[in-house]
């Protein structure tokens, strides 16, 4: 988004991004809509972040859905937004039955006095990047692949509720996450941080050691979970929001023979979590 950021300072105006929530594909298709990767709050987060100034947000409805693509970009993009330059992705389709093209676009758009871009496909690998790929690498537990195209560790928020407090016991207490975001990475153990999200700001970060799955050594029939052993961390988290991030992949989970042997894994985990976190 830098060039859009750059080219809008050089106008005097405002770089704005135009997006939809919900997901078209969830108005038009529920039972096929994709996973999404980040909320809503993310999103708007990260763009935020790299200098945007302003983001229209559109309720896509099946009213929006319908409207031919001609009209989408006469009325939405030009009477309504009024913009000098439009950038959009090279696969971007829009207007009714997805009809609206490229070609559509960038033979209106002159006619209606603003210019168009067109963003070429982004590469990683010689593979391009794109919200399937990195969903797939989450769901293989590649947390350090899928970070490699997102430019940044995966992120997870939500809220801490109460558990059975059963890591307590064993010396571990952990914090049981409610998360927001619909995709959560493949059930293991995993390194990573956690910060406390409020109102006034986001506070510092924390070393953390994260496991999703279904604690199979005492419950194997539970949903996944995905509980944080804080290391260090001393307090109470319930009903905090806080943001867990997935950064480096450290072990499958297993069903240990007996508790003692839990602990020592455990215990082996938070070092091992430390030390690949700190030497970062």
């Amino acid at each position: 988004m830098g060039i859009v950021v750059e080219r809008a300072r050089g106008y005097g105006g405002e770089a704005a991004v135009y997006t939809f929530e919900p997901h078209p594909r969830k108005v038009l298709q529920p039972d096929r809509a994709p996973k999404l990767l980040n909320t809503l709050e993310q999103k708007l987060e990260l763009i935020e972040e790299t200098g945007i100034d302003l983001v229209i947000v559109e309720a896509f409805d099946s009213r929006l859905a319908k409207m031919p693509a001609e009209n989408f970009v006469r009325d939405v993009l030009h009477r309504r937004l009024a913009p000098r330059e439009v950038y959009v992705g090279y696969d971007f389709r829009y207007g009714r039955d997805r009809e609206g093209s490229m070609r559509t676009l960038t033979e209106l758009g002159p006619h209606l006095g603003f210019a168009v871009t067109i963003v070429p496909e982004v590469t990683v690998g010689e593979q391009d990047v794109n919200s399937t790929r990195i969903r797939q690498l989450l769901a293989n537990g590649e947390v350090e692949a899928a970070r490699g195209l997102l430019g940044r560790p995966y992120r997870v928020w939500g809220t801490v509720v109460e558990g059975d407090r059963r890591g307590r016991t064993l010396g571990f207490p952990t914090a049981n996450l409610a998360p927001e975001n619909e995709v959560l990475p493949a059930e293991g153990v995993y390194a990573g941080r956690v910060r406390l999200l409020s109102e006034a700001g986001a506070s510092e970060s924390h070393l953390a050691v994260t496991n999703v799955g279904r604690r199979p050594t005492f419950k194997p029939s539970d949903p996944v979970l995905a509980e944080t052993h804080l290391i260090g961390f001393e307090g109470d988290l319930y009903g905090c929001r806080v943001e867990l991030t997935f950064e480096h992949h450290l072990r499958a989970e297993r069903k240990f023979a007996d508790v003692e042997a839990l602990k020592r894994q455990i215990a082996a985990d938070r070092d091992e979590a430390r030390t690949r976190l700190t030497a970062e």
